[in-house]
């Protein structure tokens, strides 16, 4: 199935990668040829990729915020579990798990997070979850594409990390306040993040070795979903490293 994929981030992302094919490249008319888009440029010419240029009205239909430049690809690559386990490699797995969320850009920031900080792979529901979508690789730029992202049964996954001796560690608001260097984050680590509304299913909540929550100071009740999982995903980093 082929997609487009806009902006100039993702776009070189995507042709950095090289995990996708890339059919045809369009560029508004006009726009100044320097900078990320020099670069995206660069990578098609070397990958013998395509290029047009185009009014912008046809590229804005595709999306508003182009950035005046839309690439044709083939689908997003799924990985699979076994595959996120292997890409640990020699290092203690660092997976997160993403617990039926439903917004692109929550998903998107999930994803950049992860990837900055080295995780080694993201799950996600077979149903009731967004998918990888153009949306969503523009919302992490780019860093999707360097990911490993699995749809899996998570009921399975989990059981499959113990099996591992992986600690599942769910975030809900429910939980158990998280404390600094907390041993909980140490080691070999899958955590779960729950949908935006909803938290953690019943099912998942029930599964974790643990549930933890943020400590929160001020007077709102909770961060969102994007935030509060990518806070933790530092604080497991940091505890990691140490």
């Amino acid at each position: 199935m082929k997609e487009f994929i806009y902006s100039r981030n993702a776009v070189y992302e995507v042709l950095s990668a090289k995990r996708r094919q890339v059919f045809s490249i369009e560029i508004a008319e006009g726009v100044q040829e320097k900078g990320k888009l020099a670069e995206i440029l660069r990578l098609a010419q070397a990958q013998k990729i395509k290029v047009a240029r185009s009014p912008r009205p046809r590229l804005d239909k595709v999306h508003q915020n182009n950035q005046g430049i839309i690439a044709e690809v083939s689908g997003y690559p799924y990985s699979d579990v076994v595959e996120i386990l292997e890409h640990a490699g020699a290092e203690l797995p660092f997976v997160l798990i993403l617990d039926s969320l439903q917004d692109p850009q929550n998903f998107g920031t999930l994803i950049r997070t992860a990837e900055a900080i080295g995780v080694h792979g993201i799950v996600i529901p077979l149903a009731r979850s967004v998918d990888v979508t153009p949306a969503v690789v523009n919302a992490s730029s780019g860093a999707s594409e360097h990911m490993l992202i699995a749809q899996a049964n998570l009921s399975q996954t989990i059981d499959a990390f113990k099996d591992n001796d992986i600690w599942v560690v769910g975030l809900d608001q429910a939980g158990v306040e998280i404390e600094s260097g907390s041993r909980h984050l140490k080691g070999a680590l899958a955590l779960i993040v729950g949908s935006e509304g909803e938290g953690l299913h019943e099912l998942t909540r029930k599964k974790c070795d643990i549930v933890l929550k943020l400590p929160m100071r001020g007077r709102i009740e909770s961060l969102n979903a994007a935030v509060a999982g990518s806070v933790a995903l530092y604080l497991a980093y940091l505890s990691r490293r140490s």
